[in-house]
């Protein structure tokens, strides 16, 4: 074997993993996407909630998708005294990568909006923002999972099955930990 044919089965593979490599993508940034998110607010309050242990495992059950953290910071914004919407930031792995978005939740625990921020797998596995849209007004429920009230991607299984998870997570925490503290 030449010493050129050596090295490029040595340098392909490299060249091939740096290419995708080169596909990930922040999209936006938290900041950016909490001003679009709450434009017509007049405050955005960061807070935090420290889950009590019976606090996860209702979350857990609830949720059906197990709780990393039992520190979880989200955003509110107000429009005078009222409360418009609290912004979750989620960060799961696809597939070997990370996805991290954000879902917007309205006082009454249903989904206003869900946006990929950031997205490390193949764009192959990248859901569409019109998928994306499949989420507003749904509520934590049976129908909250793929192959119900979610629709599958062709090809990202994966995708739709982590994203599915870390929304009813997210519905999960607000109702057992933040909502009914109110």
């Amino acid at each position: 074997m030449s010493r050129l044919t050596y090295y490029s089965k040595l340098i392909f593979p490299v060249a091939i993993l740096a290419a995708a490599n080169l596909q990930a993508q922040v999209f936006k940034t938290k900041d950016v996407a909490l001003r679009e998110a709450f434009a017509g607010c007049d405050t955005i309050v960061r807070k935090v909630v420290f889950l009590t242990e019976d606090q996860v495992m209702a979350i857990e059950k609830d949720a059906r998708s197990k709780v990393e953290s039992k520190v979880v910071a989200y955003y509110v914004g107000h429009k005078g005294d009222t409360t418009v919407a609290l912004a979750f930031f989620e960060t799961t792995n696809v597939r070997t990568k990370p996805a991290t978005f954000m879902v917007l939740v309205r006082p009454d625990a249903t989904i206003e909006h869900v946006e990929m921020m950031a997205f490390y797998e193949p764009f192959d596995y990248l859901p569409a923002e019109r998928w994306l849209r499949l989420f507003q007004e749904k509520v934590l429920d049976d129908n909250l999972w793929p192959q119900r009230g979610i629709h599958g991607i062709t090809g990202a299984t994966l995708t739709v099955r982590a994203i599915t998870k870390g929304v009813r997570k997210i519905l999960a925490t607000y109702q057992i930990a933040i909502q009914r503290r109110k």
